[in-house]
């Protein structure tokens, strides 16, 4: 039976994507592991690789096609014995469940020897069960399960979208028939995602600037995203802000100390890697607050796992630091570069931009005095700093003097972090900032 390869999530928010390139043409055989093409999702440009072999019968989607929704066919493969003849009209139709668009898509592998996970595989066409619904599983799957006379409706699949695979099917045993006239338990339906709040239409918004001169950019993939993303987060998360500033004179001597002994191995801290390293700190000693918004429930995390903002063309990346309370300061900052690097080339792999439990987000660097930032759910937290500033102060015997002082505000998910909670982090923030040593220790 043909099987329908469909458009993978090879990211956690893609929703569609750029089909940007095929490594294969009609008639190729393929094998497990091979590259078919680049795809170019909402964030970076990635390999999609073949999960079953066979051959490539026929190619539904033409290189440079955008965007294709994801679980859309874009070619199908061929089994042993099958020719083009049978493939159906509906090969090159679309899946008749679309994906919520609200919805995060698992996030999938790059290539292989990278490091992570492999893409999602394409699904295979649905076969019917008893009860009239249908089976995905691949066509391997589907052999072994018919060696082992096992029944495919009995079996959970582990594949992207409930699909069945090998493994599944290896560890299957044949389960006995339901009794007569036993109705099997059916699956509770998810709730309706609620709608979101919209705003006036394109054509309305449009019909506000007839006669004014002005030029319409289109939406790619990244920027569709972001704006995607923010509104759920100010429409779903509870936000508060904790401010606190901070005197930074300790950890700019500190830090100039601290470049001019490692300047031969040519690294240069920057005083974000300082504010890395205590976030990460502060959240192991606040281990409350290093947690996020599960749903139902909320998932406390034990090591410290930051997330940074890098601003990119047309968006933003927030690459993942983890255990970066047992890094280096020096390991974190060449972390971090590289991390940036990447970013900004949308080279970076899905598994190095998903999770963490807070993020930073520092605009120090363009004169930013201090500002709010939206949380980037599941995070429970994220941290705006500011610039540092020379500006007048009180010393510890009540005169004045300067120091220089940068703001910091914490925007607090609620539902995972109260009032004190998040006043107690940010105080460990600022005490390891302004006694740098002690990260260290």
């Amino acid at each position: 039976m043909p099987t329908e390869i469909l458009m993978p999530a090879l990211s956690p928010t893609m929703e569609e994507g750029t089909l940007a390139k095929w490594l294969v043409k009609e008639g190729d055989e393929v094998a497990s592991g091979d590259i078919l093409a680049e795809i170019e999702t909402d964030k970076a440009t990635m390999e999609f690789e073949a999960v079953d072999e066979g051959k490539i019968g026929k190619i539904l989607v033409e290189a440079g096609t955008d965007g294709v929704k994801v679980n859309t066919p874009i070619a199908v493969l061929l089994e042993d014995g099958e020719s083009a003849d049978d493939i159906g009209d509906t090969s090159a139709k679309a899946p008749d469940a679309k994906p919520d668009a609200g919805a995060e898509a698992a996030p999938a592998n790059t290539s292989k020897g990278g490091g992570a996970d492999k893409p999602a595989p394409a699904a295979a066409p649905p076969a019917p069960k008893s009860d009239g619904k249908r089976i995905f599983a691949s066509p391997l799957a589907r052999r072994i399960a018919a060696e082992k006379g096992l029944d495919l409706s009995q079996i959970t699949g582990s594949g992207p979208h409930g699909r069945i695979v090998k493994a599944d099917v290896e560890s299957a045993r044949p389960a006995a028939a339901p009794a007569k006239g036993e109705a099997s338990a059916a699956k509770p339906e998810a709730p309706a995602k609620a709608a979101m709040a919209s705003g006036p239409s394109a054509d309305q918004v449009a019909r506000m600037y007839e006669g004014r001169d002005y030029e319409e950019v289109a939406l790619d993939g990244m920027r569709k995203t972001v704006a995607a993303r923010l509104t759920e987060a100010k429409q779903t998360i509870p936000h508060f802000y904790l401010r606190r500033d901070v005197t930074l004179d300790a950890l700019m001597k500190f830090r100039s100390q601290l470049n001019a002994q490692l300047e031969p191995r040519g690294i240069k801290l920057s005083v974000n890697d300082f504010i890395i390293k205590a976030s990460a700190m502060a959240l192991q000693a606040v281990p409350d607050c290093n947690a996020v918004w599960a749903g139902d429930r909320m998932l406390r995390l034990k090591p410290s796992d930051v997330a940074v903002a890098v601003a990119v063309e047309g968006g933003l990346f927030t690459p993942v630091l983890k255990d970066a309370h047992l890094k280096s300061l020096s390991a974190l900052s060449a972390e971090m570069k590289d991390l940036a690097t990447r970013a900004r080339n949308k080279k970076l792999a899905p598994h190095e931009y998903v999770g963490g439990a807070m993020a930073i987000s520092n605009l120090g660097m363009f004169g930013i005095e201090n500002f709010d930032a939206v949380i980037n759910p599941p995070h429970g937290s994220i941290l705006a700093v500011g610039a540092g500033l020379k500006k007048p102060v009180i010393d510890t015997e009540g005169a004045v003097t300067t120091a220089t002082v940068m703001s910091m505000t914490l925007s607090v998910d609620h539902r995972v972090i109260d009032g004190a909670l998040g006043a107690e982090f940010l105080k460990e923030v600022v005490t390891y900032l302004e006694n740098p040593m002690t990260m260290l220790a």
